[in-house]
């Protein structure tokens, strides 16, 4: 006995290959965003990562900026230290200089000089004299120049005839004397001590060369 089958069978192949087919992609689409969610996680997680580090950078410069202007502000704290101590130890080294001027004065004045004032600015000296001629003037000049210690370089900066009365009434005399202005430099305590090693220097040589021959 022959049997035909009537039932649609081709549709219901199609049906079910449909159904496979959505289920398929239904499923790859569920992979796809679990793929998705994880990977959107990793670099989720990877950008919150950088960036606590970026923050931890970013801290720890602020904290190496505030370390910078602490040191830059010791180094001038330590610079304005060291002035004010060189300041003080100049004061204290340079303290005895008005002594040996005014002693090198006095010792290098000559006669028939008045010294009417003495001015000092940082290390130059202002002398104001009178003089009874000139050439106690000149004298005066070649001593500072060539006899002391403390002063060099005398420089002659003004120079006028002056009339100078004395006594009162028919007594009164009336004489011509010389008005006088001259600077100098002052020798600070170091130069002298150079020139105090170079003189003693100078003086052991010609020894050394006697005790050779």
């Amino acid at each position: 006995m022959i049997r035909i089958n009537l039932l649609p069978h081709r549709e219901a192949r199609r049906e079910r290959r449909k159904r496979d087919f959505v289920a398929l992609g239904a499923t790859v689409a569920l992979a796809g965003a679990a793929v998705a969610m994880a990977v959107g996680f990793g670099i989720n997680s990877k950008i919150d990562a950088q960036d606590r580090r970026n923050q931890f950078i970013a801290a720890e410069n602020a904290k190496l900026d505030e370390q910078i202007r602490e040191i830059a502000t010791l180094r001038s704290e330590i610079d304005a230290l060291k002035a004010r101590q060189q300041a003080v130890e100049e004061l204290q080294s340079n303290r005895t200089i008005p002594v040996h001027l005014l002693d090198e004065l006095v010792r290098n004045t000559p006669e028939g000089i008045y010294l009417k004032s003495l001015s000092q600015t940082e290390r130059r000296l202002a002398v104001v004299g009178y003089a009874q001629t000139n050439e106690r003037v000149a004298e005066l000049l070649r001593n500072l120049a060539g006899r002391t210690e403390w002063m060099e370089k005398p420089e002659l900066t003004e120079i006028k005839a002056v009339e100078l009365r004395s006594g009162t009434g028919r007594d009164a005399e009336q004489r011509r004397i010389y008005e006088f202005s001259l600077n100098a430099v002052v020798r600070s305590l170091t130069d002298t001590e150079q020139d105090g090693a170079a003189g003693t220097v100078a003086g052991a040589v010609p020894a050394a060369q006697v005790a050779r021959n």
